[in-house]
């Protein structure tokens, strides 16, 4: 006997139980697991990397379209140039190739590329190719896509901290004015807000020199996903994660409820 239509239960999709009104505005994610990830597979590290791609356009994808404002991928970090020649050669062209195969993406989904990080260390063509999508997408405004390249947290707070100090020496600024805003108008992220909830994949539990200052307050995902098996399911896992967490900022329960 058939089913009757009206008494049958469907099954809620983890996209449908994510409530839009309580997204984060900022996620960042450690993009971790490609190297065991192909070695598991009998293959060399630069496989894990390539089919890496397939879960970032899945997590842009996923992110945009339920309509998070902001969202920021580790791609490679300060310390990730002290990795073999031959890997980092394949990073830093599967970089140039990914930008040109994505521009049309992200311009038919009115996404903003913006990148952080010192992209002066980059290779020539993949800093040409990165700034020319930053350009060409500078007006989208549906969503915030931010890859951190060559970027260490560390190194960011340095340089603030040299062009703070600068600044009060020539006194453009004074000591007693310095305070967060003035710090977070000299970090690489001076445009972008606050992390609300930061993921990382593969079963580490490290923040790995990521956004230290920006991360304050955020709240932390990790998943045993290994990044090239990231999909938009694991994201909403995560968001649906954080959307039963209470977030207090310093007070206590009852001031929150």
């Amino acid at each position: 006997m058939a089913a009757n239509p009206a008494t049958a239960i469907f099954k809620v999709t983890l996209k449908e139980q994510i409530h839009i009104d309580k997204l984060p505005k900022h996620i960042a994610i450690i993009m971790d697991g490609n190297g065991r990830w192909a070695k598991q597979k009998g293959m060399i590290r630069a496989f894990g990397h390539e089919n890496g791609t397939k879960a970032v356009r899945e997590a842009v994808e996923s992110a945009s379209e339920i309509g998070i404002e902001f969202l920021t991928l580790y791609a490679f970090s300060t310390e990730n140039w002290n990795r073999p020649k031959l890997e980092v050669q394949t990073l830093m062209k599967l970089l140039v190739s990914s930008l040109k195969k994505e521009i049309s993406t992200l311009q038919d989904n009115n996404i903003k590329l913006s990148t952080i990080g010192n992209i002066n260390a980059l290779p020539v063509s993949a800093k040409k190719e990165l700034l020319e999508v930053v350009e060409k997408t500078k007006d989208n405004n549906r969503m915030t896509l931010t890859l951190a390249l060559s970027y260490g947290s560390r190194e960011e707070i340095t340089n603030a901290l040299k062009e703070i100090s600068l600044k009060v020496k020539n006194n453009i600024i004074s000591p007693e004015n310095i305070d967060e805003s003035v710090i977070i108008e000299h970090l690489y992220t001076q445009n972008l807000p606050d992390v609300d909830l930061l993921v990382r994949t593969s079963g580490e539990q490290r923040i790995s020199n990521f956004l230290l200052w920006q991360i304050a307050y955020a709240e932390l995902y990790f998943t045993e996903i290994l990044w090239p098996d990231f999909t938009k399911n694991h994201l909403y896992e995560a968001i649906l994660n954080y959307q039963q967490r209470e977030r207090r900022f310093g007070k206590t329960s009852e001031q929150i409820k």
